[in-house]
């Protein structure tokens, strides 16, 4: 190790970046691609307005190598 490392820190290699990125890239295409996906969010998102006054409802689609995630957050009225 030479001591500009110490300093710095050693460099990702190329390949390893970019495997990094692709990794990424796919996850995000996995969690975007789950066919009925929409379909869940639109009703998810129904019902929450049927029963609730809600402020402000975020839903978020995430994505790793074992399953998929749909976050929902709901800011709602006191």
């Amino acid at each position: 190790m030479s001591l500009m490392d110490k300093f710095f820190g050693s460099k990702k290699s190329s390949a390893k970046e970019a495997r990094d990125r692709l990794t990424l890239i796919l996850a995000h295409e996995r969690a975007i691609n789950v066919p009925y996906m929409e379909q869940m969010k639109e009703e998810i998102l129904e019902v929450i307005k049927k029963y609730t006054k809600a402020q402000k409802i975020d839903m978020k689609t995430d994505s790793n190598q074992n399953f998929n995630t749909l976050e929902v957050e709901i800011l709602l009225e006191k």
